[in-house]
């Protein structure tokens, strides 16, 4: 019987190419898997067109765009998951998804390896087969880039002499991921950290300089999850979607930054994320009403760990399925309205409201009829004061005796 290989599938100029040039190495019969998270384009079924034209003897296609935002990107809004406090995790949340189902395409078609199309340079590779090798730890995997010499020039060539059904003259300068979630862009001119993003570099926000008249949004959520903006009810994929057009009207989510790559290089990174810029700070907001002080201080250490699990493709570690529970046991009371202003840039927030609100008017009010009792102040700024204030008696002690 002849082996199968399950291939992530984009629809583009190399995972069109990898198609043949996999088979042609290998031997193998190659099944394209595209899976859609929400990053627009092409239709589901002209891709899936496209992989069988391009040699693929099956196709298998994923319309996971509610599945990705409610299980993967809300468990992020959930722990306000940015890494290095600026990166929302675009890619890096997509990745485990596109994992689930690359396995489960195995699975049915009996195929004993998995291809990916990264480079041996990037967090993907390891996201991707990290993610395979724990959801089919039997599983083999291979990338056609980095394992089998398929670099940008061979594949234009390759297309060509093949005669594929893809488009090979128009080369972008930038590498691009986008889903619902956000979009990433780098390489090209980027490489250089001097230079500064121009305008061809975003597509999901418009210029924040000439905004449009500010955008008031009233966001409701329950547990931690949007479920209503403006008073009508919403998916989880609507929320994002509706804040993306909205936030991204405004040019809010615009993220540029060198970052922390997991295989040890800094890397340049524009990214956007209207929806999900919007939506981190609006929960950050509800929480400061809603979680207690030191409940919400371990938090923000749980979060930051959770963030980097993630992006290291950690995503089906026991560790991160822990952490999961913490964060979910914290958004019990994470109920309520939060009003935002976007406007140039700038998602702020200006009102909020909550049942299980732990913010006291009678006890933050410095108006008469106060409930807090100033007199109990002094005792306490004594004692918590004094292991300081000894060890400042300390020291003058043992100075003074040299």
């Amino acid at each position: 019987m002849t082996d199968r290989i399950v291939l992530a599938y984009s629809g583009g100029l190399d995972t069109s190419v990898a198609i043949g040039w996999i088979a042609e190495a290998t031997g193998a019969e190659v099944i394209a898997v595209a899976v859609d998270v929400g990053q627009g384009g092409e239709s589901l079924e002209t891709i899936r067109q496209r992989a069988l034209d391009c040699g693929a003897v099956e196709a298998y296609i994923a319309d996971a765009r509610d599945e990705f935002a409610a299980e993967y990107c809300m468990p992020a809004l959930k722990a306000n998951a940015l890494y290095m406090d600026a990166y929302p995790l675009v890619s890096a949340l997509s990745r485990p998804v596109i994992v689930k189902h690359l396995v489960a395409a195995a699975r049915e078609f009996g195929a004993t390896t998995v291809s990916h199309g990264c480079t041996g340079k990037g967090n993907d590779q390891v996201r991707f087969e990290v993610g395979i090798q724990t959801l089919g730890p039997d599983l083999k995997c291979i990338a056609p880039v980095r394992d089998l010499a398929l670099t940008r020039d061979k594949a234009i060539a390759y297309a060509e002499e093949k005669n594929l059904p893809i488009v090979t003259t128009k080369k972008n300068p930038f590498s691009i991921d986008q889903n619902v979630w956000g979009r990433a862009v780098e390489t090209g001119f980027l490489e250089d950290i001097w230079n500064g993003p121009t305008k061809d570099v975003y597509d999901y926000t418009a210029s924040p300089d000439f905004p449009p008249v500010a955008d008031e949004v009233i966001i409701t959520f329950e547990q931690g999850i949007p479920v209503a903006l403006d008073g009508d009810p919403v998916t989880p994929l609507e929320a994002i979607q509706q804040l993306n057009h909205r936030a991204g009207a405004q040019g809010i989510g615009r993220i540029d930054i060198v970052e922390d790559r997991l295989v040890g290089i800094k890397s340049r990174e524009v990214y956007e994320a209207p929806g999900a810029m919007a939506l981190i700070a609006a929960h950050k907001e509800l929480e400061n009403v809603t979680v207690e002080r030191e409940q919400a201080r371990f938090k923000k250490i749980v979060g930051q760990r959770w963030t980097e699990l993630v992006y290291d493709g950690q995503w089906f570690s026991p560790l991160k399925r822990s952490l999961d529970t913490f964060i979910e046991d914290t958004q019990k009371y994470v109920s309520g309205d939060i009003r935002m202003e976007m406007h140039g840039g700038r998602a702020t927030v200006t009102g909020r409201r909550s049942n299980s609100s732990l913010y006291d008017f009678n006890l933050a009010t410095y108006d008469t009829g106060d409930a807090f009792d100033q007199s109990s102040a002094r005792g306490f700024i004594d004692i918590f004061g004094l292991s300081s204030k000894v060890a400042s008696e300390r020291d003058e002690r043992v100075a003074g005796s040299k």
